[in-house]
């Protein structure tokens, strides 16, 4: 499994050439006094200014991009390779898949989210969902729309049931 955000922390990480890139892209306001990448800093620029956030994922996207190639190309030829990129849409990506498996949730239920599992306020979860592609959007690029509107079991369930559409459709 690979997990597209945790790959977008690394590519920018301490000592990493990505880091780098974010300096000389945003300077010394979105860094701690230690040098370290405040990223909350950084999220609140690039979610208020649509020209910063295409800034940065001019940065990061193609090291993510690389990153899971290399991934993939190691990973065994009849390995099932599950990427979970929560900008697929956004970054025209779809089409890198051979499956693409989209989560939807009500808006109302991805702000509670938001700001329960990651303390944002109200007004930072917004722009974030703002942010995003559309419903309408994600679904045309999905080849299946899971719904997530219950339980972290409930979808769970869901994917199991489709796992199996899954694999027969990776076998054509």
């Amino acid at each position: 499994m690979i997990d597209s955000d945790d790959l977008a922390r690394n590519v920018v990480g301490p000592g990493t050439g990505g880091l780098e890139q974010v300096r000389a892209a945003f300077g010394p306001d979105v860094f701690d006094s230690d040098g370290a990448l405040n990223r909350s800093r950084l999220a609140a620029l690039v979610f208020a200014d649509d020209d910063a956030r295409a800034r940065l994922e001019a940065i990061v996207h193609p090291l993510v991009r690389a990153q899971v190639r290399r991934i993939v190309e190691t990973s065994e030829p009849t390995a099932v390779v599950v990427n979970a990129v929560p900008l697929l849409a956004e970054a025209g990506l779809a089409g890198e898949y051979d499956v693409v498996v989209v989560i939807q949730a009500p808006v109302e239920t991805r702000l509670r989210r938001l700001q329960h599992s990651r303390g944002m306020s109200g007004d930072d979860a917004l722009a974030r969902v703002a942010a995003q592609a559309s419903d309408d959007d994600r679904a045309r690029v999905a080849t299946w729309v899971v719904v997530n509107d219950g339980t972290i079991e409930e979808l769970r369930q869901r994917i199991r049931d489709l796992w199996p559409a899954i694999l027969a459709r990776r076998l054509k």
